[in-house]
């Protein structure tokens, strides 16, 4: 046993370091690869740092805005490129002379008509027909003209020179000679042969676009190294704020992704190394029970890289605005699943870690951290899955007020407020309404427990409870004042009340196996065991154990449940048939495995409290009087004998504790035992009652 625990606690020393490292490791992997800025700025507001100089010569970048309306002014004089398809034109001339010869419509027409339409074909298609969409087009621009390519020349012609297939029908139409009559004309089908000739080029129209665009210069101008920029209080103008701009963007260009500095990266790992190490000293420290629990570093690691890794995504890629991220989320599900210093502690440094990140540092750190402290205010117990959903709205309050409190502070002008802002808070609030959906997951996922489902657990009404209370009245009363008894002892000490509570009901299901072998449920003069030898009669009080076990894993409870039922004889000995067989067969050697209970031992101070109850409750039933001096000799000898036996060795519970708890299963034992105030009997007329008879009883 010991050398399989040496093993463990090696495993544990070598897998938490690592997780920590690996997590440190990925969120600087992660971190937004531009430089970054220092300062954060706004147009219209003042500069809240001091003077500001430039550090070296940088130009200054026109706005998006500015730089599309240059290229949308300087695209005025371009022309498209469009070219000729001859293709077009030979296939309708031929097309047309196959058909005068062969077509009814044009072979009985008059050879004056043939060579007037032939001889119009040939001048059309010489001036070029294009798609009446393209037409339209080119007309609506302010040159009115396009480049029509010929050969390897390129020439600018208007854009009424052009035939469309309707203008070019109406050209053979209006200008035929008097001669010849318009009606035989229109029933040649004339526009069978009008096909467009004149098509886009796209290759070449996009090649000169981009030439035109390339005209237009990114900058307004120059900064030079050592010229004032900007001093503090000065207001943000326009112009400032471009030159501001452009500074950032040259900062982030020279310390981004293709040159990024080693320095850089060294500084951000060290700064996310530090945080990160002062996570773990809290826990290896403070939190010593969570740090030893794998499963519990390795959930909080989860959900601080989460939160991290989503935010660096964030600001990397600019996808939303980053006040739209949950933080609060990471409190609430440590606060649920482990206790409120850690979730404080751990929301902490998730935020700085990820103000490393964002712009408008100080505003996001303030906003985040008051919100965190509300939420482990508000959150202090949690018994109930309404109040995550009224924790919701308290936070969507607290963002609002705090922003407002945060703008009316360093612009004194409440018009600065930002309905957009809000907005983002409005969607935050949204995610953080569906944390109880989280919780649910987490629970399944990790075998969690939460106080909300130790209250579901509670209810007496739960099937297997409810069967316990029919079919074992004795065991079901019993277990409720364990449940009484433990959740007092777990307040006293500072252990969890709702988990104990909750496993004390559920710890000796396993006796709906054989409920009349229990003394608690037999009637007088009832005994199973009479007749039994006293093997089998251990066996079947030590069966309800694992078949405690069976049923609760059935039921689907949770492994913290499971744990009361396993531990709560721990590797004891059912003393009474233990005893008796040594009496009845003295000098022999007994088979101590017959005799005890498979275990574990406890192994936190909740079973550790659930075992002392469980003793204590059971054995003072039996007792003749409920004296005081009665109660404390039969309380201290049950405990002490327990840890004589080395039953709370790997439970970490102070020998303070035990004493605190003994003295207040004392003063419970008495208040539920006190005496009766026996009721007098109603005199009747001319008979005096005798006044020692019972008739009621408190």
């Amino acid at each position: 046993m010991n050398k399989s625990k040496s093993k463990y606690r090696i495993k544990t020393r070598i897998y938490v370091p690592l997780i920590f490292i690996l997590a440190t490791l990925l969120i600087t992997y992660v971190f937004p690869r531009q430089g970054k800025f220092k300062y954060s700025f706004n147009e219209g507001r003042p500069w809240r740092y001091g003077l500001l100089t430039a550090p070296f010569d940088f130009p200054i970048f026109k706005s998006q805005q500015q730089l599309e309306q240059d290229k949308d002014s300087i695209l005025v004089f371009y022309e498209p490129y469009y070219k000729i398809d001859t293709v077009a034109e030979t296939e309708a001339i031929a097309e047309f002379d196959a058909d005068s010869n062969l077509d009814p419509k044009l072979s009985k027409l008059e050879r004056s008509y043939i060579g007037y339409i032939r001889s119009k074909l040939l001048e059309i298609y010489k001036k070029g027909i294009i798609n009446s969409a393209e037409y339209d087009k080119v007309a609506a621009t302010k040159k009115k003209t396009l480049r029509l390519r010929e050969d390897k020349e390129a020439k600018a012609r208007e854009i009424e020179s052009f035939f469309t297939i309707k203008s070019a029908y109406e050209e053979i139409i209006k200008n035929a000679p008097e001669s010849l009559d318009v009606n035989k004309l229109k029933a040649a089908d004339l526009n069978n042969y009008l096909e467009e000739n004149i098509v886009y080029d796209v290759n070449t129209s996009e090649k000169a676009k981009n030439e035109f665009v390339q005209q237009v210069s990114p900058t307004l101008g120059m900064v030079q190294a050592g010229e004032r920029i900007i001093g503090e209080g000065e207001i943000v103008d326009h112009n400032v704020y471009n030159i501001l701009s452009s500074l950032k963007k040259v900062t982030q260009e020279r310390t981004g992704s293709s040159g990024r500095s080693n320095w850089i990266t060294l500084g951000e790992f060290m700064l996310i190394s530090i945080l990160m190490g002062s996570f773990f000293m809290f826990l290896r420290f403070f939190r010593l029970n969570e740090y030893r629990n794998r499963k519990h570093v390795t959930f909080m690691l989860l959900i601080i890289v989460f939160f991290v890794v989503l935010t660096a995504i964030n600001v990397s890629y600019n996808f939303f605005n980053v006040y739209i991220i949950p933080f609060a989320i990471v409190t609430i599900l440590i606060r649920t699943f482990i206790d409120s210093r850690t979730a404080l502690f751990a929301s902490l440094i998730t935020i700085l870690l990820c103000t490393l990140m964002v712009s408008f540092a100080f505003e996001f750190m303030v906003l985040q951290m008051t919100i965190t402290m509300i939420c482990i205010f508000n959150l202090k117990e949690l018994t109930e899955r309404s109040q995550l959903i009224r924790s919701s709205f308290i936070i969507l309050g607290s963002y609002v007020l705090v922003y407002i409190a945060l703008v009316l502070a360093q612009e004194g002008d409440i018009s600065k407020i930002s309905w957009e802002i809000l907005i983002y808070f409005l969607i935050n609030f949204i995610f953080i309404t569906f944390s109880y959906l989280l919780v649910y997951m987490v629970e399944k996922s990790f075998g969690f427990i939460s106080g909300v489902s130790m209250v579901e657990l509670a209810n007496i009404n739960k099937p297997i409870l409810r069967q316990l209370s029919e079919e074992a009245p004795g065991s079901f009363q019993h277990s409720m004042q364990v449940s009484n008894l433990a959740a007092a002892a777990a307040v006293k000490i500072g252990a969890n009340p709702s988990l104990v509570r909750t496993g004390a009901l559920y710890h000796d299901i396993g006796k709906l196996e054989n409920p009349a072998f229990f003394t608690e449920n037999q009637t007088p003069g009832m005994n199973p065991h009479a007749g039994l030898p006293f093997e089998e009669s251990a066996r079947i009080i030590i069966d309800h154990v694992p078949q405690g076990i069976k049923k609760g894993r059935k039921e689907g409870l949770p492994q913290q449940i499971i744990d009361f039922i396993a531990t709560h004889h721990g590797t004891s000995t059912p003393k009474y048939f233990y005893n008796s067989w040594k009496n009845a067969n003295p000098g022999k050697e007994i088979d101590d495995a017959a005799f005890a209970y498979p275990g574990p031992n406890p192994f936190s101070k909740e079973t550790a409290i659930l075992m002392m109850a469980d003793t204590v409750e059971a054995a003072s039933r039996s007792l003749p009087e409920y004296t005081e001096e009665a109660l404390r000799t039969l309380v201290n000898k049950l405990i002490d004998s327990q840890m004589q036996e080395g039953l709370f060795q790997k439970a970490p519970i102070t020998f303070r504790e035990v004493d605190m708890i003994k003295e207040l299963f004392v003063e419970k034992l008495q208040t539920i035992y006190h005496s009766r105030i026996a009721y007098p009997e109603l005199k009747e007329e001319g008979k005096n009652l005798k006044t020692n008879k019972t008739l009621n009883e408190i």
